[in-house]
């Protein structure tokens, strides 16, 4: 026997063995660390990925992995096993119902494919005729040294910008109105039902439970008038989103149920009021505390529409607009938390991640988290010109998502939000009074509790 033979081989090696995330300590009884996410979300939510770049958390009786890397949450969001589900989406579905924004499989990428058209770039000039129109009513509503109340003003706007625009019938204007006010209820009692979980509670017929019936039923009913004025105006009548979902066909050939149409009108409206409003309500919060940026945006407006309000045409001429806009959703994101749910027991990063899981991740932690942006809680428009914005790290800013659930409308949104906050910085400076209490308001969005604001002209 050789000298060669008698020492034992290496063992063969093979792929590393799974980790466990780690389970975050603390918590409360029974409420484990939604206890957290009701007392201090924002906080709790920043500070996670100290612990890993994927934690466990418990939520009353169950373990929620939470995401804090950027990287393992596009791997996620890009990966067909894990599909919308989780705390967030059970309750939104009290909302939503079936539409575009809570299905999964064959029937969200057939919802996906059938709401595309209406948002081809071409069509949103055609859209943005109808922002101009209310951007330029908002900024000429307002009177000369009176408080406004920008957090409502701006959520009425963007509620009458999508549903004039998306779904046009004679009686939008007047459902507008009703639309905003039936939804702010709703999101005022939507969060606390998806951190707590506790159904029997909601049924309890407290004042503000009855008042989020009421809203939701209102709304519901008012989506229901819409499909159903529309229906009845026959030919000729506006090739907008709502008409490309009558004409919608299912895999059969046979028209959509009614019910289908009802959840996508509804999705679309909740995500281009809600995100829109809290976003332009943060952005014109920040330059009331950076006038030097307020100051550039307006010279820049000033520019290139020195006679008039801005319109669609303008804006690839106004970059440090843009920028503004961009830098208000990374620092003040409308929305923040997102969950997914696993199909099947699953590797993430090297994490085994359990099926049936409830996964959670936060654009709130991730875009201001320090090790992908420098001085991560400024307020820094300039980060975003070309030279700079290649340094932040992939996945790190998704204000609209990535893979198949990234936001159809996120084109419509950004064209809003620079018409709205480039036609009416321009015409107002607004300031704080006593009244202003610009804190976060945590719900399904994140919004500044009173954002009262002085109107003074310029």
């Amino acid at each position: 026997m050789s000298v060669e033979s008698a020492i034992p081989a290496p063992p063969a090696s093979g792929p590393e063995p799974l980790r466990t995330p780690p389970l975050v300590r603390g918590g409360a009884p029974l409420l484990g660390h939604a206890w957290n996410l009701v007392r201090d979300p924002l906080g709790f939510l920043s500070a996670l990925r100290d612990h890993g770049d994927l934690v466990r958390i418990r939520l009353g009786p169950r373990t929620a992995y939470v995401v804090c890397d950027p990287e393992l949450v596009g791997a996620m969001l890009k990966n067909p096993e894990y599909i919308v589900g989780g705390p967030l989406w059970d309750t939104l579905e009290v909302l939503l119902g079936k539409g575009v924004a809570t299905s999964n499989g064959k029937l969200h990428r057939r919802q996906r494919r059938m709401m595309q058209p209406a948002f081809r770039p071409e069509r949103i000039a055609d859209y943005a005729k109808v922002m101009e129109e209310e951007a330029r009513a908002t900024a000429a509503r307002w009177q000369p040294g009176a408080t406004v109340d920008v957090s409502a003003e701006m959520f009425r706007t963007a509620v009458r910008i999508v549903s004039r625009s998306l779904l046009e019938v004679d009686s939008i204007r007047d459902k507008a109105d009703r639309i905003a006010d039936s939804l702010h209820t709703v999101f005022d009692g939507l969060y606390r039902r998806m951190v707590l979980s506790v159904g029997p509670l909601h049924r309890v017929p407290t004042p503000a439970n009855r008042r989020f019936e009421s809203a939701l039923a209102d709304l519901h009913t008012l989506v229901d008038e819409i499909i159903a004025e529309r229906r009845a105006a026959g030919p000729g009548a506006p090739d907008d989103l709502l008409a490309e979902l009558l004409r919608a066909t299912d895999e059969t050939g046979a028209p959509i149920a009614d019910q289908e149409i009802h959840d996508n009108v509804v999705s679309l409206v909740v995500a281009g009021a809600e995100n829109v409003a809290s976003t332009l309500a943060w952005a014109f919060h920040l330059l009331t505390e950076h006038p030097e940026q307020e100051e550039r945006l307006v010279e820049e407006v000033n520019a290139v529409a020195p006679d008039r309000a801005i319109t669609f045409a303008d804006l690839g001429d106004l970059p440090h607009l843009r920028n503004v806009v961009t830098e208000a959703m990374r620092i003040r994101p409308a929305a923040w938390i997102f969950t997914r749910r696993s199909v099947a027991e699953t590797d993430l990063g090297g994490y085994s991640i359990p099926a049936d899981a409830d996964i959670v991740y936060s654009v709130y932690a991730m875009q201001r988290d320090p090790r992908s942006f420098e001085r991560n809680l400024e307020f820094d428009p300039d980060r975003w010109n070309p030279e700079r914005a290649a340094a932040v790290p992939e996945f790190a800013m998704m204000p609209f998502s990535v893979g198949n659930r990234k936001c159809p409308g996120d084109h419509f949104s950004l064209a809003e939000l620079a018409l709205i906050l480039g036609t009416v910085a321009p015409k107002w400076r607004l300031g704080p009074v006593k009244e202003t209490d610009a804190r976060t308001q945590v719900g399904i969005t994140l919004h500044p509790k009173r954002l009262v604001l002085r109107a003074t002209p310029r």
